[in-house]
């Protein structure tokens, strides 16, 4: 597994499990370097996986309500936890993260969607991800 797929995916679980704990996801993530550092056996967490955490906390409040905006028929308090997590992390890197093609960006999303939530989820995200895409210029603008 590619380095920064392996960061995508530790980033994404610990959205994941701040948003199930009720905590902010610096917390979490201070909890996971705090873990690898006394215990050998867990893996560092690494500068990918802490910058994606920390640009999505920066920018947390407008990508939920970028979320809630074109997520139709979905109120982001009864979308999935599992998605709602992954669009989090993917609308972060997708509009503010340069460096890494769009198109790795919503097909990393979607893998998380098919690897972690429901049958309906991947065509979901893609298709959120998707808008998000048409709409960079203007959300970075905002």
């Amino acid at each position: 597994m590619a380095a920064r797929n392996k960061a995508r995916k530790r980033a994404f679980q610990i959205l994941f499990e701040a948003d199930q704990r009720g905590v902010s996801v610096q917390e979490v993530l201070a909890d996971w370097v705090r873990h690898a550092r006394s215990d050998d056996r867990q893996p560092p967490v690494s500068e990918y996986t802490m910058e994606l955490v920390e640009g999505y906390a920066q920018y947390a409040g407008r990508i939920d309500e970028l979320i809630a905006t074109y997520a139709e028929g979905w109120a982001l308090d009864r979308m999935p936890v599992v998605d709602r997590n992954i669009l989090r992390l993917g609308a972060y890197e997708l509009v503010w993260v340069d460096g890494t093609p769009d198109a790795v960006v919503i097909d990393e999303a979607v893998q998380l969607a098919k690897e972690f939530s429901t049958d309906e989820s991947p065509s979901f995200v893609n298709g959120m991800m998707a808008r998000f895409k048409d709409l960079k210029p203007k959300l970075r603008r905002d």
